[in-house]
């Protein structure tokens, strides 16, 4: 089982340990739901050192990523980072990424850690164009600093104007001595960065970062999972794979069907114009009991979806979860039964951000 730089440190920490993607990776280091509320009312910081990063470079590699990519890569500026997917033909989903520009001749591409392998031979059996493909997963380790405090915090560690860095947009700057990339982005919902650089750079900011800890707690897998889950950000294998296209995900705000020529592009436009027979929706628990991915949803005797993830909020208390659900059992407030473990519990659909975002977006005048 790979390790990253900081596992030592999650280990001295007393992280509950779990393998995800191959890695040994903290779990929780106090409960969730305290790594959950500190990241909603202060910061938290994750190691995300297992995620992989693919560097294009070329001539032609504004080219490439477009027609790998279904968000508008050629509307990028430098310095400005884009959510989208990669498809398979048919509209299903190989991935859900972050493409950074760094110029009109160099990308990176921040994919999910169980997906690398698979994403770095898609891109290079795709490769037609002028241009370079590198897996460079293995060099770059990287950390999320996230919540309300997490610019102030941040602020105390270098002298670049953090201000400046606007919502999905990333500089390189100096942290604790430390040059490595920065982004204004993030998968908890609330605003923070994610920084990029070499393994020993990434220990010493994260070390420096744990020194506050009235403001700052470390946070595992666990709390991130339920972060992202409150603010109905996707998470591959379970929102989003390759039977799921972006759109019955309601990903379509990164699927620009207008621009460019991506792979999958014709499936998604008939799929657009036939009508979705399914998406994920919200749902929401009426009588007692927790919602689990995996979980079959009914009308009647009719199997009308599966929950795709379930959890009790821990910032709302509700009962909820993410589903997919065939039309029209998807409109909101209709009933239905979920069931669990042979019981069947009344559910009903609601819409599926249970939480509200609170990402920095303003320009800074």
């Amino acid at each position: 089982m790979k390790k990253t730089i900081l596992h030592k440190h999650h280990v001295s920490l007393g992280a509950t340990m779990t393998e995800f993607a191959g890695y040994d990776m903290p779990l929780r280091y106090t409960s969730i739901t305290e790594e959950h509320d500190f990241v909603r009312s202060k910061a938290g910081v994750f190691d995300v050192s297992h995620m992989g990063e693919l560097y294009i470079n070329g001539k032609e590699a504004t080219a490439f990523v477009d027609y790998l990519f279904t968000n508008d890569v050629k509307s990028m500026n430098n310095k400005q980072v884009l959510y989208g997917m990669m498809c398979y033909p048919g509209g299903g989903v190989v991935d859900d990424l972050l493409v950074y520009k760094v110029n009109d001749e160099s990308y990176i591409l921040v994919v999910n850690a169980s997906n690398i392998e698979k994403d770095f031979a898609w891109v290079v059996k795709n490769n037609k164009f002028d241009c370079v493909v590198s897996n460079e997963s293995d060099l770059v380790s990287e950390i999320a600093l996230q919540g309300p405090l997490a610019e102030s915090i941040l602020r105390t560690h270098t002298e670049y104007p953090l201000e400046n860095l606007t919502f999905f947009t990333f500089d390189y700057m100096m942290i604790d001595g430390k040059e490595v990339l920065v982004s204004r982005t993030g998968y908890t919902g609330e605003d923070g960065f994610e920084i990029y650089g070499a393994a020993k750079d990434i220990e010493t900011i994260f070390l420096a970062l744990l020194l506050n800890r009235d403001d700052i707690a470390p946070c595992g897998l666990g709390a991130r999972d339920t972060l992202r889950f409150e603010v109905a950000l996707p998470l591959y294998g379970q929102e989003l794979s390759k039977d799921i296209t972006p759109l019955e995900a309601g990903l379509s705000f990164a699927v620009k069907l207008d621009a460019g020529d991506f792979i999958g592009k014709d499936a998604l436009v008939k799929q657009k114009e036939d009508g979705l027979t399914r998406r994920i929706a919200g749902l929401e628990m009426i009588d007692k009991g927790i919602l689990r991915h995996g979980y079959q949803v009914f009308d009647g005797d009719t199997l009308v979806g599966e929950i795709t993830t379930g959890y009790k909020s821990p910032s709302t208390g509700e009962t909820v979860a993410l589903a997919m659900i065939d039309k029209p059992y998807d409109k909101l407030g209709t009933m239905l039964e979920v069931d669990i473990r042979g019981k069947r519990k009344k559910v009903k659909v609601r819409k599926k951000k249970f939480y509200s975002k609170h990402y920095k977006k303003e320009e800074t005048k």
